[in-house]
């Protein structure tokens, strides 16, 4: 009864390629996570968290027209466009998956460019070549910098789009920052990480055990802009009744949900189109009455 409310749009393009995104969500994964509730802390981010701590070089950033931001070195926070060229319709602050770097999210930039965004492709820290622990707590702290940072250079409008575990770093960090956030996108979202656990191993006490919460009901409880939430209807990682709760359970009237029909959780980009990008954007881009 509950799903007959969502106001969702369902795109089926069914491209048969390889997955795109680094195929870290594995089921071995989700098996794996057994061991995260049996080990605690250490154990939970040692299984949680896939760091891949190669910096880009010169060179590879040079192929693909990007740069490091707000500049190289090992201060280097993540990554925009060689140039940086004017956005007139604002920032977007993008917080990446589990595993690879955030340079692996390039193919984000043309469809958003070509609608007069700016994107900015945000580091955790351990990730990328770049220093300090993985977590909740520093991802966020540090993603609350970032977008600090963001906010100082380039003014509003600014936008967070997440991406699975992203989503709940770009929940987290809409709940806390002072900035003022025009408006967030989430792909492949969960609810809750306890949720996900819980669904998964309903026989362990996952909330004893996970250090980490990611409650992205909870963050987003108050969040006054629009919310755009995308889900992919054979997500074999996060299944998509995660992402229909987390919608069911967003504000009313600031919510829009999509399906993008035949795609899974890290194939989705895919099946992605320029009417998708637009539709997501455009809606983010309006004030709620």
């Amino acid at each position: 009864m509950l799903y007959k409310k969502i106001r969702y749009v369902t795109f089926d393009f069914r491209v048969k390629k390889k997955g795109l995104l680094p195929p870290v969500m594995s089921k071995q994964w989700l098996l794996m996570l057994v061991v995260i509730f049996l080990g605690g802390c250490n154990m939970q981010n040692r299984f949680l968290y896939f760091p891949n701590d190669e910096r880009p070089t010169e060179a590879m950033l040079a192929a693909e027209n990007m740069a490091f931001w707000p500049k190289a070195g090992a201060d280097y926070r993540g990554f925009v466009s060689a140039g940086d060229a004017p956005a007139p319709s604002g920032t977007i602050v993008l917080f990446h998956g589990n595993g690879g770097t955030a340079f692996d999210r390039v193919f984000y930039r043309d469809p958003l460019a070509n609608l007069g965004f700016r994107i900015l492709l945000a580091e955790y820290p351990q990730y990328g070549g770049r220093p300090g622990k993985v977590g909740e707590k520093p991802f966020v702290a540090d993603g609350l910098e970032t977008v600090r940072l963001a906010y100082e250079q380039y003014g509003e409008p600014l936008y967070l789009l997440g991406e699975s575990l992203g989503c709940g770093v770009a929940a987290a960090v809409a709940k806390q920052t002072t900035v003022p956030v025009s408006g967030i996108i989430l792909i492949t979202p969960w609810d809750t990480l306890a949720s996900v656990a819980k669904s998964l191993f309903p026989f362990l006490p996952v909330k004893l055990v996970l250090t980490d919460k990611y409650d992205s009901i909870e963050n987003l409880s108050k969040f006054p802009r629009n919310i755009a939430v995308v889900g992919a209807e054979h997500d074999e990682i996060l299944p998509i009744k995660h992402a229909h709760n987390l919608y069911a359970n967003l504000p009313e009237g600031k919510k829009r949900m999509w399906v993008i029909r035949g795609a899974g959780h890290n194939d989705w980009p895919y099946y992605a189109n320029d009417s998708l990008w637009k539709e997501m954007t455009d809606f983010v881009k309006v004030r709620p009455e």
